[in-house]
């Protein structure tokens, strides 16, 4: 997968799917299965580091999960996200944010919102950076939302984010996650877009899923929001892994001959 296949993807009609990583056993396991590329997400900040939301997330944090998924998976395409704030404190300092985000190892960076970021999305696709666009419920304006809501419900809001669409389109993006919005209006922005559309509580009707790992496999035992489907039990499967661990450990029976040195 490279940035110039999503738009084939795009005018195929095969769908893409994406899934997050964090570090660089799970990036090896994604780098050897059928999905196409890896998200290095600051929901990081939630996923890994246990933070509420993803605003804790820096550019930092973000290489070095960056970093780690490029060793787990050294020939996927990887998007890393750009983290709060990070590209609005002026130019020079957004563009070296994506610089460290792009040595790390990303091969395209994800960036929120589009009011106030068309310049700096025209100038940095322009200075050879692919860009993926995000928006609908974007992790990093939670407290503008007022928490973690549906967006684009009403006239006013739908059109606000099919207006945006286009804008990002227009300014460069190569692709645009859609988050939490209604299904009716997520096919109407991927109708009248020619790059892909990423759902995540978006529908069918788009050009690709993303979905954070640890909740496909099950393994978020707190929260599952409703665009969530479980792919396997994984917090069950590794709790009873645990459990036989330790039952063997008490009982003597772990480690065996086999399983020690001479």
């Amino acid at each position: 997968m490279t940035v110039v296949d999503f738009q084939k993807r795009k005018a195929s009609g095969f769908p893409i799917s994406i899934v997050t990583s964090y570090d660089a056993w799970s990036a090896r396991i994604i780098a050897d299965s059928n999905v196409d590329c890896i998200l290095v997400g600051d929901s990081a900040a939630m996923v890994v580091h246990g933070h509420d939301n993803t605003i804790l997330a820096d550019t930092s944090m973000m290489a070095i999960h960056i970093a780690a998924v490029r060793r787990g998976a050294p020939d996927s395409f990887i998007i890393g996200d750009l983290p709060f704030l990070s590209v609005r404190k002026g130019l020079p300092e957004a563009v070296e944010s994506i610089a460290t985000l792009m040595r790390a190892g990303a091969n395209a960076v994800k960036l929120e919102g589009a009011s106030g970021n068309l310049e700096l999305i025209a100038h940095i696709t322009q200075s050879g950076i692919p860009v993926m666009g995000h928006l609908g419920l974007t992790p990093q304006s939670i407290n503008v939302f007022g928490g973690y809501k549906v967006q684009g419900r009403g006239e006013a809001a739908s059109i606000g984010i099919y207006d945006d669409a286009l804008a990002l389109e227009e300014s460069g993006c190569f692709a645009i996650v859609l988050e939490a919005v209604p299904k009716k209006l997520a096919r109407r922005v991927s109708g009248a877009l020619t790059i892909p559309i990423i759902g995540i509580g978006a529908g069918a009707d788009v050009d690709g899923q993303v979905l954070v790992l640890q909740d496909l496999l099950g393994l978020n035992t707190q929260f599952t929001p409703k665009f969530v489907r479980q792919f396997l039990g994984g917090a069950t499967l590794i709790r009873e892994a645990l459990n036989r661990y330790h039952e063997e450990v008490t009982k003597k029976t772990f480690p065996l001959e086999k399983e020690s040195y001479e």
